[in-house]
This record gives structure tokens, C-alpha cells and sequence, in this order.
């Protein structure tokens, strides 16, 4: 891979750079006040989400995509560069939710030849309001590795990562807290170092933000064909793309052209993190120059693009059981279960390959019409006859609500299973499909399921339902599926 250049440029409503001021100690977590507003987006609250508002509102078109988990954008200044990031930000629902937001920019004032982690700041101010840090992430971030450090030099009057956070608060119902990062270097071994270190927090429960301009100082019509260079090496979501184009561009000897990203690093930081993960997907949301602005010049523009890199839910797998794999499955159950009082052990003959699949499944005992044990597995980790002979036995000897299963029982208790369809995670209850969907909530080490047929046998509205699962099977209280993660499935049930 060739070497990654950071280009420092003077500070403009285009681009910026400010001299930083000296370090403080970690233990003294201060308030990060905001920078550059009045000069990158506006200082007064009232016109700030007017003018966020008006960016969005240019972009009302663009539907929301599942599984969001990092956007490219630009850090001009608003007047022009906003709507092309905005078109990124309407891609992630408004009632998604992240544990945390990790932010990477270059850095315009000091070059440190290491990234540099905002363990300084518990908050970052803006107009809008206050933006917590996740001081616990920071700290562990920056303790991972060496190529990480804190140098207040590069945050204190920073812009480019600064500048998200009015879009990102006006986007996101829940601002979740922020994980500022600067990239101050330019070797492509740190490079591979910090991406290394990041991406254990490269999945859903995260949204990367990078924040990067694009062609600098060429002409409007240069620009044009350098970024759209730039941006097919990005689609392809391979870095060693990425640095070939920038090269292949410094050598086409453009006039004025002094980089072709500013963020380059922390793009090939996200493109290293994500490359060879086939679930992760790039849209193109958007692209201008500032010379498409009123307020630009034409023949020294910089250019804009937007990113949105997504999982994409691995394809349902066409999945039916007949009637004899039915069968099949209730005998396996029920010999499990006899088995354990000295009945011989069914052995089942030749498997069809869906009774071998793997996926996910519950197992009911019902005596008299009433519940007497259910227990299941989500993992698609095991073949399904496996999983059915395994829960049945829980079921009957392991759910900690019922007494163990006693011999004289046997003959009086209904055996039900529920094969599972693979979860999808949802940022919206309109997701959901009361008596269609289960539903799965997970928050932090808690978690807890209502199966479809729950609904079938209470009468509880959407909310009812929800608020029951959250309280009584993943102990978050009434209300806190709001805040955790939700996600649906289907089941077969027999």
C-alpha cells in the first residue's frame, strides 16, 4: 500500500486549520466548547435548526436503510457542504439507537504520527445543546494500543468532527454518547493499528462517522472528474482502491490540486475496518463542490461526497418442514423427554436436510391446556433435531418456573415446538406485527423473548406486549424496550 498523505489546509468555510493549544490531565474531564460555530454553521440555536432543517428537508426523499454503521461526510461550512451530508444522515432512521457514536476526522492542526482520543472531554458543547462523551470507551480505546494517545492540540479548536454533531442531534432521537477521534498520521502502519484496535466496536451496536471533504482547489470541472474517481475507489470498499486512485489522481497534474480527500486516513481507516465483510454494503448518497454553492468561486472549488456503508441482513433462506419432518420432530421430543425415566431412546432414521439445518427453536409442554415448560435456543449454531431434542429435555427438567416433569406426568403433557426464522432488527415498533413476529429485546447482558403465539393467548395491545417482554422476561422495566435493541422473528409452529 502506498504512503497516506494528510494534507493540512489553511482554514476556510471550505476547509480548515486553527493552532492548537497545550494537553491537560485526563483526570480533570472538562466541557469541550464549540469551536467554530459562527463561522462553520450558525451560532444561534433558532437559525442552526433552521438551516440543519432546511438540509434535511432537501433530502426528504431518501428512505431510511436498516443497519446503518458508518457514513462518509463532509465539514465545510453548512452553506456549502450540509445537504450532502444530510443525505448520508436520512439514511439512518430517526428512531435508530447506538451505543455510542465513533467519530473520525483528520486533523487540520497538529501531526502527531498517532490518533488521538478525546479522553479529555466528558461533554462537547454545541447550539443545540450538550453532547455526553463515552469517557469509559475513550479511556479503552486509548489503552489498547500504543498508536493511540490524547493530545488536546488536536481537539480543542478541531472542526471537522465538530461539525456532525448539530446534524447528528438533529437527526437521531436519542443522541447516543460520542467517541471523539482524531487520525493524526499519515503511515499506513498505524494506520492498519488503529484499524485493528477499532474494529471489535465495528458492528451494530456502533455508527462510525467519518468526516472527510473531498478534491481541493481544482477547478469546478476538475473536480468533478477527480472526485468521481475517488468515489468509485470508495464503492469499492477495498483501500488498496481507495490510495491507488488518490495516486492515479496526483498524477493526471491537475492544476491547484492539492488532495484528493483530507480524510483520506480516516477513510482508509473505515475502509480497512469493513473490507472482506461481505454483509457490509456502500450507497452513494450524494455529491457537489462548492462551486455549486452561491456562495463559492468556480475555479477553486472543494468537493463533496457522502457515503453510507450498511449491513445488509443475509437473505431468508427458503425454509418449510412437511408434515412427516413435523412428525419427526414431536417423536425426537417426546423420546427425549421418556428417555430420562428409563423409556427407550427413539432413534431416528435418515434426516431430511431441513431437519439438519441449523436454526433456532422452542420447546413447549402443555398439561390440561395450561403451561408446564418452555424453554428454546435463537443460535443457528446447531442442526435442528439437536436443538429439539435438547430443549425438550430443558424444558421438562431446566424451566426454573415449573417443578421437574415427574413420570406419572408424562402422558397428560402436549408437546408444541417453534421453529425460529432468522432475527432482524428493527428501529421502529411499526416493524412489528402484533401475532405475526416474536420479539426479542436485548439491553446490555439482559434479554428476553415473547414468542408469536404469546399474543394469540393474551389480549394486549402492541405496547402491552412489549412493555410485558421488557418487564417480566428481560427485567428493563415496563419502559425499557425504548431503549434497547429490538428485533422480530417468525415461527413454525406445530
Amino acid at each position: 500500500m502506498h504512503k497516506i498523505i494528510v494534507f493540512a489546509i489553511l482554514l476556510t468555510m471550505m476547509c480548515g486549520t486553527i493552532q492548537g493549544i497545550t494537553s491537560g490531565p485526563h483526570s480533570q474531564r472538562k466541557v469541550r466548547q464549540a469551536a467554530v460555530a459562527g463561522q462553520f454553521y450558525s451560532a444561534d440555536p433558532v437559525k442552526l435548526k433552521a438551516d440543519v432543517a432546511a438540509a434535511f428537508r432537501a433530502n426528504a426523499a431518501v428512505r431510511p436503510v436498516d443497519g446503518v454503521q458508518a457514513v462518509i461526510v463532509p465539514h465545510a461550512g453548512y452553506v456549502f457542504s450540509a445537504r450532502v451530508a444530510a443525505a448520508a444522515y436520512a439514511a439512518i432512521a430517526p428512531t435508530a439507537r447506538y451505543e455510542r457514536i465513533i467519530l473520525l476526522g483528520p486533523s487540520h492542526c497538529v501531526y502527531l504520527n498517532k490518533a488521538s482520543v478525546a479522553t479529555l472531554y466528558r461533554q462537547y458543547a454545541t447550539p443545540l445543546g450538550r453532547v455526553e462523551v463515552d469517557t469509559a470507551a475513550c479511556d479503552a480505546i486509548e489503552a489498547s494500543s500504543p498508536v493511540f494517545t490524547c493530545d488536546e492540540r488536536a481537539h480543542s479548536r478541531e472542526h471537522c468532527l465538530e461539525v456532525q454533531l448539530p446534524l447528528l442531534q438533529s437527526r437521531l432521537k436519542t443522541m447516543p454518547p460520542i467517541v471523539p477521534i482524531v487520525v493524526a498520521t499519515s503511515d499506513v502502519q498505524q494506520l492498519q493499528r488503529i484499524a485493528q484496535a477499532l474494529k471489535p466496536y465495528f458492528n451494530e451496536k456502533n455508527l462510525f462517522v467519518i468526516s472527510s471533504d473531498f478534491s481541493h482547489y481544482p477547478s469546478c470541472d476538475d473536480a468533478r472528474v477527480v472526485d468521481k474517481a475517488t468515489g468509485q475507489a470508495v464503492m469499492t470498499g477495498r483501500c488498496d482502491d481507495f490510495v491507488k486512485a488518490l495516486d492515479r489522481n496526483r498524477a493526471r497534474g491537475i492544476d491547484s490540486l492539492v488532495t484528493s480527500a483530507c480524510g483520506e486516513a480516516a477513510i482508509a481507516t473505515l475502509l480497512l475496518m469493513s473490507q472482506g465483510d461481505q454483509s457490509v454494503k456502500i450507497k452513494h448518497a450524494a455529491y457537489s463542490n462548492s462551486g455549486d454553492s452561491p456562495y463559492g468561486s468556480r475555479d477553486r472549488v472543494v468537493g463533496y461526497h457522502s457515503f453510507v456503508f450498511y449491513r445488509e441482513p443475509s437473505p431468508a433462506v427458503a425454509f418449510s418442514l412437511t408434515e412427516a419432518d413435523k412428525q419427526e420432530l414431536k417423536k425426537i421430543a417426546r423420546a427425549s423427554i421418556e428417555s430420562a425415566f428409563g423409556r427407550p431412546a427413539y432413534v431416528p432414521g435418515r434426516l431430511s436436510p431441513a431437519l439438519q439445518c441449523k436454526c433456532g427453536a422452542f420447546v413447549t409442554l402443555n398439561k390440561c391446556g395450561r403451561l408446564r415448560g418452555c424453554i428454546g435456543h435463537f443460535g443457528q449454531d446447531v442442526p435442528l433435531y439437536k436443538i429439539v431434542e435438547h430443549m425438550a429435555r430443558a424444558a421438562a427438567f431446566e424451566d426454573p418456573r415449573f417443578d421437574r416433569l415427574r413420570r406419572d406426568e408424562l402422558d397428560s403433557i402436549e408437546i408444541e415446538i417453534s421453529v425460529l426464522t432468522p432475527m432482524r432488527r428493527i428501529h421502529d415498533i411499526s416493524e412489528f406485527k402484533l401475532h405475526r413476529d416474536g420479539i426479542y429485546i436485548k439491553k446490555g447482558s439482559r434479554a428476553g423473548t415473547f414468542l408469536p403465539q404469546v399474543a394469540d393467548e393474551v389480549n394486549w395491545t402492541k405496547e402491552e406486549f412489549l412493555g410485558h417482554c421488557s418487564r417480566d422476561k428481560a427485567g428493563l422495566g415496563w419502559d425499557g424496550w425504548r431503549t434497547a435493541q429490538l428485533y422480530t422473528y417468525q415461527a413454525i409452529v406445530f
